[in-house]
């Protein structure tokens, strides 16, 4: 008997599904699967949820000086003359930034072989690359999941059956985070 199911795939398409449900089971909180599936993904996002829990306050706030570019009224930046030559003006602002220890580096890495990177377009630019940006998930597991479930010793998923497939009448779920 085998310790997971294989979900008539191959190994490689069985890890890239998987990963891309968790990625969007995370990304949106909550999907709509088949049984079996919703099982195997349950799993990996737990763990995922249960590694940022461990680590949401294990970072150090650091202040460092940080480089900044005047800019004028139209965004461009402001060029002084130098020695001859027109250089950028700029500044420096001290600026506080989180800095992981190494435990929590370590599983932001774990959690980064899981999570596939995600883009969010809006709608009135869709179709187009202007205006899109990159969601780090792996930063919303830390900031706004894992301090949800910080009391809570595991379930962070609930599997709601909603009836057969039209298809292929295979038993389809909601899988939500709970």
């Amino acid at each position: 008997m085998a310790g997971y199911r294989k979900l008539g795939r191959t190994s490689s398409q069985r890890k890239a599904l998987l990963r891309s449900q968790v990625t969007a089971l995370i990304n949106n909180g909550k999907i709509v699967t088949t049984e079996a599936r919703a099982k195997e993904i349950r799993g990996i996002a737990e763990g995922l949820i249960a590694l940022a829990v461990k680590e949401k306050d294990n970072y150090e706030t650091v202040t460092v000086k940080a480089k900044v570019f005047e800019k004028d009224k139209d965004g461009n930046r402001v060029k002084v003359e130098k020695d001859g030559k027109k250089v950028p003006s700029v500044s420096f602002v001290d600026k506080e930034i989180k800095k992981d220890k190494p435990s929590r580096l370590h599983a932001r890495r774990k959690m980064l072989k899981v999570l596939y990177s995600v883009k969010e377009v809006p709608a009135e630019a869709a179709g187009r690359k202007k205006g899109t940006k990159e969601i780090d998930l792996v930063q919303k597991l830390f900031d706004e999941i894992a301090p949800k479930y910080a009391s809570r010793n595991g379930g962070y998923t609930r599997i709601v059956k909603i009836g057969q497939r039209k298809g292929d009448g295979a038993m389809e779920v909601l899988i939500e985070l709970v």
